[in-house]
């Protein structure tokens, strides 16, 4: 690491700008400013996830493994998030590849292997984790769709890399939800057209 902040505060940006790595000075209304803060709030939303398996949310139905392997690979992710900061603030770095993406892949295809299969949308709820985990997988997927803006506006502003693994990550997210639902206390809450109907006829 180069520099080291030994000051927080510079002022500099107090016009509504921020500088970059090249020097130059950008707007903070930029949308690649927009991917950078969605980026920043996902990988603060993993913290939390993180912050709930060292509370031992997954110890009353899931082996030590399990948790350890979970927690291992939401460290990798929240680092691979950090990289793709990196990378819109310096064009020419490359913080993340396809072999990224593809681990994520065999991640979700291992959790999935558990699974039972999926009969009903899911309902973003359940135990504080695996809520924690849905609220996650919805700002990946609003930081995909900035994502996608930016590189339709400035294509050489965002690898296609960061965008693909931004969208496996949101599948990821979603089926480890799934993977961190015990259905012994907090069964997976399905969609049920029932409660509408129920609803309708207390009217």
């Amino acid at each position: 690491m180069g520099n080291r902040l030994s000051k927080i505060y510079t002022r500099t940006g107090d016009d509504g700008s921020t500088g970059m790595a090249d020097g130059s000075r950008v707007s903070k209304a930029d949308i690649l400013f927009g991917v950078m803060g969605d980026i920043d709030e996902l990988n603060s939303h993993l913290g939390m996830v993180r912050a709930y398996l060292q509370q031992g949310a997954l110890s009353a139905f899931k082996t030590q493994t399990d948790e350890s392997e979970l927690s291992e690979a939401l460290a990798i992710i929240q680092h691979l998030l950090f990289n793709i900061g990196g990378e819109l603030a310096m064009p020419e770095y490359e913080g993340v590849n396809s072999m990224h993406i593809e681990w994520l892949e065999q991640q979700i295809d291992a959790m999935n292997a558990t699974l039972a299969p999926l009969k009903d949308f899911i309902l973003p709820t359940g135990s504080l984790l695996v809520s924690q985990l849905h609220v996650a997988r919805s700002v990946c997927r609003r930081a995909e769709r900035q994502a996608v803006l930016l590189q339709q506006a400035r294509p050489h502003a965002i690898r296609a890399t960061a965008i693909s693994l931004i969208n496996r990550l949101s599948d990821w997210l979603f089926v480890a939800a799934r993977f961190c639902t015990d259905p012994e206390q907090v069964s997976e809450v399905l969609w049920d057209s029932q409660v509408l109907q129920n609803f309708a006829s207390d009217k």
